[in-house]
Parts: structure tokens; sequence; C-alpha cells
């Protein structure tokens, strides 16, 4: 707890409050146009020999991203305390981030062995470096507002995120990445630039393209984001290893830390691979292309940027466990509608007419329902991200707040192979994509049951 009025009043000046939101804002299209709606059910669908492999490839590349992040995050949060400065290990790991997405480019359909293998690893590269920079951006929130307004500060960071997405995907699907058949792009327009079409150009410029965003929406943040250096104390001279391990051995007496960062461990990993799967289960049940997975992504972020907002509001007022305990649930509802679908099937048994080869998009009666649970997970899947990311800052000790936001990312990440290994694993093993999305129901609920043991913090003043 902190104790001071210096310390728990604090505000950074607003063009810092800005700076730090829009690393949210750079970061985001990585996450909504690589992992989600773009390139990873193109690259499932074009460049793995058929849909059923390149879900299991892309299942096994996640797992592996995710093992990095477990090994590397808590001692880097470690690292990070010790000597106060976040900025230069940021530098580093952006540049990595930014090789790893321009690296996708080479994912051409028909790819030999050799080139999977390598746009694979980019992108484990890109997927742990995203994570490693965020250990540092969220450590850096309890120093820019109050306690009190935490919760306003994350959701803003999420929505105005959702909203960046929204703007990459608008701009990716709109303007730049044609369809195969048609040639045109979501808006029924010739792309923007001219690109090869039966080598798929547009799609593989989605990771040089997140990287340029990335790049250029970062520059405010690395000027404007205090990051000044504490002062050395006898924590700050020990190694970073034996901090850490002081830290993990104290971890049991912080009781609700401790179910909290378990919960915590367990849903995320449903909630990243809902995310990782979610679009290459849809674009492999009715056939999407570019045009229908850029008007999906669209209209999710659009739910997104809302629920960011909604959730942001609701944290600061109702707490953070409540809008993390109610997006579970709604989340645990929208996954399984969303699996209820099938080519002939809504709600696991109702039959209806599959969707018609070259109708509009979202016509058919499967498409529709579909749609409208993924909305669901959408509107809450931000709101659980952001609220988690509050609690943590309300619940971790201020002089190891970098340290815990690195337990943080390690327990959203130490299982996160877990979640994308099962699903990998039963889609080989039954040859059906729809029982591999099955099994990430079970995150979803035991995560839900840890969190009801978390006594949050009451609500601090601002």
């Amino acid at each position: 707890m902190l104790n001071t009025a210096t310390a728990a009043n604090v505000r950074a000046p607003r063009r810092a409050l800005v700076s730090w939101v829009l690393f949210d804002w750079a970061a985001q299209p990585y996450y909504t146009l690589v992992l989600t709606f773009l390139f990873a059910p193109y690259f499932a669908n074009a460049v793995a020999s058929n849909p059923t492999q390149g879900q299991a490839l892309w299942g096994y590349a996640a797992a592996a991203a995710g093992i990095i992040i477990a090994l590397g995050s808590p001692f880097l949060g470690a690292v990070a305390d010790g000597g106060g400065r976040r900025k230069p290990w940021m530098a580093l790991f952006s540049i990595l981030f930014i090789g790893g997405l321009a690296t996708l480019w080479l994912a051409a359909p028909g790819a030999d062995t050799a080139t999977i293998a390598l746009v694979l690893a980019a992108f484990v590269v890109a997927t742990a470096m995203a994570e490693f920079t965020t250990v540092f951006t969220n450590s850096m929130m309890p120093s820019l507002v109050p306690r009190g307004e935490l919760g306003r500060l994350s959701g803003i960071g999420w929505a105005v995120g959702y909203a960046g997405g929204l703007l990459s995907l608008a701009i990716m699907a709109g303007l730049i990445v044609g369809d195969p058949t048609t040639g045109r792009t979501l808006l029924g327009l010739e792309p923007l630039i001219s690109l090869d079409a039966a080598t798929r150009e547009g799609d593989r410029l989605v990771g040089p393209f997140s990287a340029i965003w990335y790049a250029l929406f970062m520059i405010p943040f690395f000027l404007f984001v205090p990051d000044t250096r504490r002062g050395t104390d006898a924590a700050g001279t020990r190694p970073a290893t034996e901090v850490l391990w002081q830290t993990l051995r104290e971890l049991p007496s912080h009781r609700d830390m401790l179910f909290f960062l378990i919960a915590r461990m367990i849903y995320t990993d449903g909630l990243a691979a809902i995310f990782a799967f979610g679009g290459i289960y849809g674009a492999s049940v009715f056939g999407w292309g570019a045009m229908e997975l850029g008007l999906f992504g669209i209209v999710l972020t659009l739910a997104g940027v809302f629920g960011a907002v909604i959730g942001g509001v609701l944290d600061d007022r109702v707490g953070s466990k409540t809008v993390i305990i109610v997006s579970l649930l709604l989340l645990l509802a929208g996954s399984l509608g969303i699996l209820s679908v099938d080519t002939n099937h809504v709600l696991y048994f109702s039959e209806v007419v599959p969707k018609a080869a070259g109708s509009e998009p979202f016509s058919s009666t499967g498409e529709k329902v579909f749609l409208a649970f993924a909305v669901i997970v959408g509107l809450v899947a931000a709101p659980v991200q952001a609220a988690s990311r509050a609690l943590l800052a309300r619940l971790a000790p201020p002089d190891k707040i970098t340290q815990y936001f690195g337990l943080f990312a390690f327990s959203g990440k130490v299982t996160a192979f877990m979640a994308p290994l099962m699903v990998a694993a039963v889609t080989q093993a039954t040859d059906s994509q729809r029982l591999g999305m099955a099994s990430i129901a079970i995150f979803l609920i035991a995560g839900f049951v840890l969190m009801l043991a978390v006594r949050a913090p009451h609500k601090a003043a601002t």
C-alpha cells in the first residue's frame, strides 16, 4: 500500500498519459491483423498444406512463444525493478518485434518447409517481444495516475488500442488487401498499392505494415512517458535472480495476489486461444476470404472499443474483480455459442441452410449467429484484460511493481502453451477444428472459479 499522499495522488502531464496510451494503439495491429483476423487465417488456409495442419502449426508456434514469455517475463521484471529504467529494454524488444513482423512477408502460398519454419519462428519472436514490452509499459501505470483512476487509464488504453486495430484493419482490408477472386478490397476498390494477387502480397503485407505502424506510433512514448531511475537501495544492488526468487518465496503470503495470478494464468490462456483460433475457425467453417475476415474484424473491433470504454468506467465504480467475473461468464457464453455453429447447424442441433458459394458476406443464418456470439466475445474481451491489468496494479507492492507485472505476464504465459497445444493436439487427433476449439472452455471455467476466491482491495479515492 502506498503511504504518501504524493505517491498515491500523482498524475503525470497530459502528454505523458496520451503517449502511454498510444502504446496500445501502436501494438494493437499485431493482435488485430496478424494474430486474429488476417494473417493467421491466411497462413492456415493458404500457406499451410491444409487448414487443419495450418491450425496445428500455428498452435505449436503460439505454444513455443508462450514458453519463451513464461521463462523471460519474471526475470525481466526483476531486472527492471533493480535498475529502475524500462525504456532501454523496451527499445531492444521493439527492434526485435519489428524484425519479426517484417519477416512475415515471406509467407507466400505454397512456401517450402524451410520458409514456413522461418515464418513461424518470426511469429514466435514477434509474440514474445510484444509481451515483453507490455511488462514494462504496464508497470508504469501507477506512476502516471492515482490508484483510484487505474481502471479508467487501463480501460482507455485498451479502447484506444482497439481503435488503432480498427483503423489499421480498415486500411488493410478496405484499401490494400484484395480478394484473391475479384482482386478488389473490402470496400470494392482497386488496392491502393499494386500488389501481386497470385502470390497474395496483400495478405503478406500485413506483417510489414504492422511493423511500420508500431515504429511510427511508439515515438511519443519514448519521448514523453517518464522513466525516472529510482534511488538505489539494498534490493537494487542485489542480483535480479535473487530478488525474483525472494518475491516468489513471498508470494504465498500474499494470498489474494497468488489466487489472482493463478486465475489469470488460466483464463488468459483461454482468451488468447480464442483470439488465436477464432478467425481460423470462422474462415474454415464458412470459407471466408479477406473481405469477410476484414468485415468480421471491423465489427468485433468496434465492439471491443465500446467494451473497453464501458469496462474502464465500471472498473472504477464496481471494482476490477466484478468486471472480470462478469466478463468471464459472458466470454464463456459467447465462446460456446460460436462453437455451436458449423456448416449446417446453429446452437449445435438446429439445422440451417449452408452458406451458398458466392453469396454476400454474412448472408447465411450460420454466419449471422456466429457473428452475434462473436460480438459478445468482442465486447467483454477488452474489459477482462483491462480490469486484470488494473487489479494487479492495485494489489502489487509499489516497490516491486515491475516484478509483479513480470509475474503478471508470467501468469498469462506460463501455461500459454497449454491452450494452443491442446487445441493443436485435439485438432490433430480428431481431425476436427471444432473439437479442438471446444477445449478452450475448460480454461475459462477454471479461471472463473479461482477468481471467486480473490479478495479485491477497496476502491481507492481519487
